[in-house]
């Protein structure tokens, strides 16, 4: 297939425009969810490139208004599901329903479920059973769901950010492997500084608070998904995406010295990630095409979900974050951002 050309002044002048419509959002973000840019950025990439976002931090550090604000500045319709081990798969996809109409006949009715929307709050979502993370699987890919043997699709946009706390395991069920693969970028929520913080106490403590406006309708945020799809990426660029994937199998001969960190590496999905997630990085700082920086600076929240330690390598004190710097700074000679 031909990449794209930025020859054609028609396509710079759209990633010219998307760039500063994208600078609106992040403003429009920033006045109710305070600090974060990394974070607010992670999330915006990944519903413009069209994916799912796990946010992972601790209870209180906003997570749950930054993706009730991005629905707002959006322009999508959103549904929240607050996940508990009770939950049932139909309490997410919907079920079917017999009533009775006034001349007596029966008939099924189907009634939606709250994945009927355009962005979905998974709150908590280790909570849930494998039984009912299971309904989940076909939406998040295929954007759609069966019921009753009936394929109803969903959105498009249809974009899943779902929270998890990585301290209280009490009652809750680690996400299958299939399932995490589903999500373009894992992001990790941290303290504020206290510059921020002080700020958030200022801002969220008075008689009444900053709102957000709407920035993007559905109808252009699907337009804007289209123009990302057609930035060009560098030959170079692509190298160094598939080094660097590749490098992370322990499988592979790339990765053979991992064989006793890793028990399993990132599969063709994270180079998919990368290829979306390095092009929306490069719109959204103003540039028209992404560079091997990008990918080293998304190597951590692309890959960190996709791999899994070995007994031996969790024995050592060896983590994740660190295996995919090491595997950074060497295939590419670039660290990884933190």
């Amino acid at each position: 297939m031909a990449e794209p050309n930025l020859a054609d002044g028609a396509l710079v002048d759209e990633i010219e425009r998307l760039g500063g419509r994208l600078a609106e959002a992040r403003g429009s973000v920033a006045r109710r969810f305070i600090g974060q840019e990394r974070v607010v950025d992670l999330v915006l990439s990944s519903i413009l490139c069209g994916g799912h976002a796990l946010l992972v931090g601790l209870p209180g550090l906003g997570k749950t208004r930054l993706v009730d604000t991005l629905s707002t500045v959006m322009g999508l319709k959103g549904n929240r599901i607050q996940f508990t081990p009770d939950l049932m798969p139909a309490d997410i996809i919907g079920s079917e329903v017999l009533e009775t109409a006034a001349d007596g006949s029966r008939a099924f009715r189907f009634i939606e479920g709250p994945v009927f929307c355009q962005l979905l709050l998974a709150d908590e979502i280790n909570r849930a059973s494998p039984r009912t993370q299971s309904a989940l699987l076909q939406a998040m890919q295929e954007r759609e769901v069966t019921v009753a043997g009936v394929h109803r699709r969903l959105g498009p946009p249809f974009h899943v950010l779902a929270t998890q706390n990585p301290i209280e395991q009490e009652g809750t069920y680690p996400l299958p492997e299939a399932q995490l693969d589903r999500f373009l970028v894992q992001v990790d929520v941290d303290y504020p500084d206290r510059a921020a913080e002080r700020e958030i106490l200022i801002a969220t403590t008075g008689a009444e608070e900053a709102q957000s406006h709407a920035v993007f309708t559905a109808e252009e945020l699907i337009g804007a998904q289209k123009v990302l799809r057609r930035m060009p990426v560098g030959e170079k660029v692509v190298d160094a995406i598939l080094d660097l994937v590749r490098a992370c199998r322990p499988g592979e001969p790339e990765g053979r010295d991992l064989a006793e960190l890793l028990a399993w590496g990132p599969g063709p999905r994270a180079a998919q990630a990368l290829m979306l997630t390095v092009r929306a990085r490069a719109l959204m700082e103003g540039r028209l095409a992404p560079s091997v920086a990008d990918v080293a600076a998304l190597a951590r929240p692309v890959l960190v979900h996709r791999m899994a330690l070995t007994f031996a390598a969790r024995a050592r004190g060896e983590s994740l974050g660190g295996i995919i710097d090491r595997v950074t700074g060497r295939v590419l000679g670039l660290e990884a951002a933190a």
